[in-house]
């Protein structure tokens, strides 16, 4: 199931997924991901997280976070559990962000991803969005996606 974030219940696995999974593909600067790490409480504050689940009371096995700016829905982060990587979760929290967007009036997606993360980009690809630019600093690759 997909649910909205519960800050006191999920927020622990949210963070060592982010610690586990995000943060190792990243090529930012030790002292950058420092202050990233301090910034995620206020980070999650701003915009939407769902989380999958296998039922209500579960902990995450997976989450996306994302804010919607004008007919913008920006994906700021997906993270899923090594064991529950290939069974769809992310597919599902990925159409709940944009089916969310559509309902108020967002007409394209966009989001980053690291230039090591070719399981990300492959993933993204699949659900429809290109690469529009790289950003050679940041080893980050820009992608898009026009929702309907």
């Amino acid at each position: 199931m997909i649910r909205y974030r519960r800050p006191k219940q999920d927020d622990a696995v949210i963070l060592d997924l982010i610690e586990k999974q995000l943060v190792p593909l990243s090529h930012l600067p030790k002292k950058v991901i420092s202050q990233v790490r301090k910034d995620l409480p206020r980070r999650m504050g701003h915009g939407v997280t769902l989380v999958a689940c296998t039922d209500y009371e579960s902990d995450p096995l997976g989450f996306v976070h994302f804010m919607l700016h004008g007919d913008l829905l920006y994906i700021d982060m997906l993270a899923i559990a090594p064991a529950a990587r290939r069974k769809r979760w992310g597919n599902l929290l990925m159409d709940r962000a944009e089916r969310f967007a559509l309902s108020r009036g967002c007409q394209r997606a966009k989001l980053s991803v690291d230039s090591g993360n070719t399981a990300g980009l492959t993933f993204y690809r699949k659900l429809g969005y290109t690469a529009t630019r790289y950003h050679k600093q940041s080893y980050i690759y820009e992608m898009e996606k026009h929702l309907s």
